[in-house]
């Protein structure tokens, strides 16, 4: 490289900075600027589904406990479900049964079958729960008969407030003999 092809330096100065290294620094921190507010939002996109919290499970309106008094068959019913997750937001209508209990208030099953998350039906005519996917059969308030289910069908939690009976909707991990929540 000869001395004309050399870009001109500041005279005076011990450091002596060319024109050519400021625009490579100045280069170099305005990408570090520009990649820096840029991946702002790919980050805050990335981690805002890990950092935000689903919305607890609430509590559904099934009906009036009197509708439910003199109850000797389980009773289908659908509630509305809300839910978030992550950034969207989904009402839901999902079914429950609610059964007569054994020593008086009702208590209410989910229809999924434990199995492999089949809808049970009841039998009107067996007076049984029977699944459809695999022949699991239940009896009125849940309990195994028979059928390659591991447990009994899952008791969702449930109250009476203000004479109306509420649930709270889940969902269960399938194919374990122990009732373990998902949701």
């Amino acid at each position: 490289m000869s001395e004309a092809d050399r870009a001109p330096v500041i005279i005076g100065h011990e450091g002596s900075v060319t024109r050519r290294s400021f625009l490579g620094v100045l280069l170099g921190f305005g990408t570090v600027v520009m990649g820096t507010a840029l991946s702002v939002p790919l980050i805050r996109f990335a981690l805002h589904p890990l950092l935000t919290k689903t919305t607890e499970i609430g509590w559904s309106d099934v009906g009036k406990i009197e509708e439910f008094a003199s109850l000797n068959a389980p009773a289908k019913r659908l509630i509305k479900v809300e839910q978030r997750d992550a950034w969207r937001k989904i009402i839901s209508e999902k079914p429950v049964y609610v059964v007569p209990g054994k020593n008086g208030p009702v208590h209410v099953l989910s229809p999924v079958c434990p199995h492999l998350g089949c809808t049970v039906p009841w039998n009107e005519t067996k007076q049984e729960f029977i699944c459809p996917c695999h022949a699991a059969v239940f009896a009125i308030d849940g309990a195994k008969i028979s059928g390659p289910a591991p447990r009994s069908m899952d008791d969702l939690d449930s109250k009476v407030e203000n004479g109306m009976l509420k649930v709270r909707y889940q969902y269960f991990r399938q194919l374990i003999p122990t009732k373990e929540a998902l949701s």
